[in-house]
């Protein structure tokens, strides 16, 4: 399951910490050019401004990752009030609106009713005035098998999708540390070998 398909749903904060990487990872693409043609010309000054870049780089994934440590407690509360707020835009007489769908979909997926629990469907301005769910709510989605479930919840699925998604997200965020972690060794490498490439640059031209 991928993010961007519960993003019209979802939107945490801490997901800036992904478009954080992104952002970067494009920058570090740019900046690579210093690096090539600093090789290729034997330019001490090109190399060393690459190297700059590339150590100011890495302290921003280092503020990225520790931004994502500190959020990890923050992940349930703000799933559920987002969730919630999906809820109350969630429109049952349109279900190819995008909050709609995407709302049903992550229903369907984490098999799960409501933010916190299938109750909260009575902040809805529809469901609020009887007692069904919407159908993406059911064990077995079936037409109108959400009708009246609010008062006896014998075929729906009774947990709400924050807990299920805060488990996904922080999986998530460990694989993202993981290769964060990888991408940082990388990167301390590359600033040492830029450096030496640097020195050895220019000792050769205060030989010459």
């Amino acid at each position: 399951m991928e993010y961007q398909k519960y993003s019209d749903a979802v939107q945490a904060d801490f997901m800036a910490v992904a478009i954080l990487f992104i952002i970067v990872g494009c920058i570090i693409f740019g900046i690579a050019f210093f690096a090539c043609c600093g090789a290729i010309k034997e330019n001490n000054c090109m190399i060393m401004t690459y190297s700059v870049l590339l150590a100011v780089i890495f302290i921003c994934e280092l503020g990225g990752g520790i931004a994502a440590y500190v959020f990890r407690d923050d992940v349930r509360m703000q799933l559920t009030n987002s969730l919630t707020n999906t809820i109350k835009y969630y429109d049952h007489n349109d279900t190819e609106d995008a909050v709609t769908k995407t709302m049903d979909l992550i229903q369907t997926d984490f098999k799960c009713c409501g933010a916190m629990n299938y109750t909260d469907w009575d902040l809805n301005s529809y469901y609020k005035n009887n007692q069904d769910v919407p159908d993406s709510c059911c064990k077995e989605n079936m037409a109108d098998c959400g009708a009246g479930q609010r008062a006896n919840a014998t075929d729906i699925n009774e947990k709400g999708c924050a807990e299920g998604m805060e488990i996904w997200f922080l999986d998530n965020i460990v694989l993202i540390g993981g290769v964060g972690v990888g991408v940082a060794f990388i990167q301390i490498v590359g600033v040492i070998l830029a450096c030496c490439l640097g020195r050895a640059i220019r000792g050769e031209y205060e030989v010459v």
